[in-house]
């Protein structure tokens, strides 16, 4: 008679043939989690620790279930956690993080944008400012020139008469005041 025993079950094949030093199984549906250490050439089930994961030494990192929603689906998901507690992200949620990061730092960009077209704005306010001072300087200046010059064609002009009128034999000093 011919006895069958091959192909051998999955759990024999790497316990016994491949020795692979963990086994573990999960079921997504009702969120089972077993670990299993190959010890004397044999599976030993391993307890999870508080938070219902275990340490898998040879990677320093936990492994564990994750209840909630992941492409489409809603239940149980192995997860990955730090020696800290902090849960290792999937890649979508690594995209997501740096996609909400590249939009923080487009948005601190803009702000800074702004602020620097502010501080050009305001520096060119305080240039016209400062121009429209100079100008104001400049027509007091001119101002002041156009008077200093009518006071002197004035004294110039009364210097001329005064001359004139002793030319004429006539004491300017002794003229009758016609505002009686």
């Amino acid at each position: 008679s011919f006895k069958r025993t091959y192909p051998p079950g999955k759990w024999f094949f790497y316990e016994q043939i491949l020795q692979v030093p963990v086994y573990i199984i999960f079921d997504p549906d009702g969120g089972l989690l077993e670990y299993y250490e190959l010890k004397n050439e044999r599976y030993e089930l391993k307890q999870p620790d508080e938070n219902g994961r275990h340490w898998i030494e040879s990677m320093e990192l936990f492994l564990g279930t994750w209840q909630g929603a992941k492409e489409g689906r809603t239940g149980y998901w192995l997860r990955w956690w730090e020696e800290t507690g902090n849960l290792l992200p999937w890649a979508l949620e690594l995209i997501e993080q740096e996609r909400q990061r590249a939009e923080q730092e487009h948005q601190r960009a803009e702000q800074e944008h702004q602020r620097a077209e502010q501080e050009r704005q305001l520096a060119e306010q305080e240039r016209q400012l400062a121009e429209q001072e100079r100008q104001l300087a400049e027509q007091e200046r001119q101002r002041a020139e156009r008077e200093h010059q009518l006071a002197e064609q004035e004294r110039q002009e009364k210097e001329r008469l005064i001359a004139y009128l002793r030319s004429q034999g006539i004491d300017p000093n002794n003229l009758p005041n016609h505002a009686e």
